[in-house]
């Protein structure tokens, strides 16, 4: 996928990429404490990253026996509005269309933002943040507010790169 632009090629996953690869974490927020497992990886000519999620709940007083979320979303970018955007599948049903608000080589941030929820009421949004800490680890947080609401925090996983093969 990469570009030529005349004297070089430009890699336009090259601010994404630090993701490629599998990762396991724990997590914690309104759903209790979880164990997580994602993988990263180029598909489809290199034309999207798919990102395939599973968070494992463990039981609790609010959900006696426990939850497994599911997810999968794929990054892709939209050449004619020249932006990243990311639209993720989750088992319940619901899909987000997130554009990536901020991308932040020098914080080691990157910020999506929701564009469009289906299957939810109306008027709520979402927002993702992930915080690069070093080459194999970062924290991801997943924010909601509800129409006219400030946000607040529901997941917070901190995910380690596993060992490459």
């Amino acid at each position: 996928m990469a570009e030529e632009t005349g004297f070089e090629t430009v890699d336009p996953w090259n601010s994404i990429r630090y993701f490629l690869g599998r990762w396991r974490g724990t997590g914690s927020g309104k759903p209790g404490v979880s164990q997580v497992k994602r993988e990263y990886s180029l598909v489809l000519n290199e034309q999207f990253i798919q990102v395939a999620n599973i968070s494992v709940y463990e039981p609790q007083e609010a959900n006696l026996e426990g939850e497994v979320h599911e997810d999968i979303g794929y990054f892709g970018y939209d050449r004619s509005r020249q932006i990243f955007v990311f639209r993720e599948f989750h088992v319940e049903g619901y899909v987000i269309q997130y554009l990536l608000e901020q991308l932040d080589p020098g914080e080691q941030k990157l910020v999506l933002t929701s564009e469009a929820i289906e299957n939810i009421p109306p008027g709520w949004q979402a927002r993702t943040t992930y915080e690069i800490l070093g080459e194999d680890t970062f924290i991801e947080t997943f924010d909601l507010a509800g129409p006219g609401q400030e946000w607040i925090c529901y997941i917070v996983n901190e995910l380690t790169r596993e060992p490459r093969d």
